[in-house]
């Protein structure tokens, strides 16, 4: 009998202390209590994450404009260059400079043709005006040109300027052409298509930069 008492008793004392290691002991009175919740991190022991960065104001000058070789461009010409830049973003040296060249020859060779209405949309009206005289004198001589742009051995800007709207820019050509002249029998009067004779021309073109229209066209002409 003794010995059942004993064994029910260390039954007893074994279910106490697994329902204690299970369930837990009631805390005393400096025991840190139960969290009831999901408590939020503690910031300064959450890993940082860095914010996007802004970028940083610049203070230094502003771009300049990078200037094309000494050949294309005199330096008296680079103020109004840079004016005309300043003004138009898209102006690009080397293209108008290819520009030129081509209206310079479209124009000299519209002028041998006699060809008016392409005149008239490459110049403007007052130097129209003279190459329509000189076309009329020499019709009216009863003489025609024949007439071949051989080479632009040299096209460079040697003034620019910009008043808003316009802009303004001198380019003067060394070329040579080769050119007869017959009269109304279809005799040579002057030149010759075998022999080429050096021109030189300073040409100026201008453009409204506000237009649409890209093009340049001349505004005056004088011997180089």
């Amino acid at each position: 009998m003794i010995v059942e008492i004993v064994i029910l008793a260390m039954i007893a004392a074994f279910l106490g202390l697994r329902l204690y290691a299970v369930l837990g002991r009631r805390p005393e009175q400096n025991d840190e209590p139960l969290r009831r919740r999901v408590e939020q991190p503690d910031p300064a022991s959450a890993p940082r994450t860095l914010a996007p960065r802004l970028p940083e104001k610049t203070t230094g000058a502003p771009r300049t404009l990078p200037l094309p070789q000494d050949s294309q461009l005199d330096s008296r010409a680079e103020t109004g260059i840079r004016a005309i830049v300043a003004a138009d973003r898209r102006f690009d040296v080397g293209q108008f400079l290819a520009g030129a060249r081509g209206a310079y020859g479209m124009v000299l060779e519209a002028f041998w043709r006699g060809d008016k209405e392409e005149l008239s949309q490459l110049c403007d009206s007052d130097v129209f005006d003279g190459f329509a005289s000189a076309i009329d004198a020499r019709s009216a001589a009863g003489e025609s040109v024949t007439a071949k742009l051989i080479r632009i051995e040299e096209a460079r800007i040697i003034d620019a300027s910009y008043a808003a709207p316009r802009a303004r820019i001198s380019v003067s050509f060394v070329a040579d052409v080769a050119s007869v002249t017959r009269d109304a029998n279809g005799a040579v009067v002057a030149g010759s298509l075998d022999d080429a004779i050096e021109t030189r021309d300073v040409w100026t073109f201008s453009r409204d930069i506000t237009s649409r229209d890209p093009d340049w066209i001349v505004d005056e002409t004088d011997e180089g």
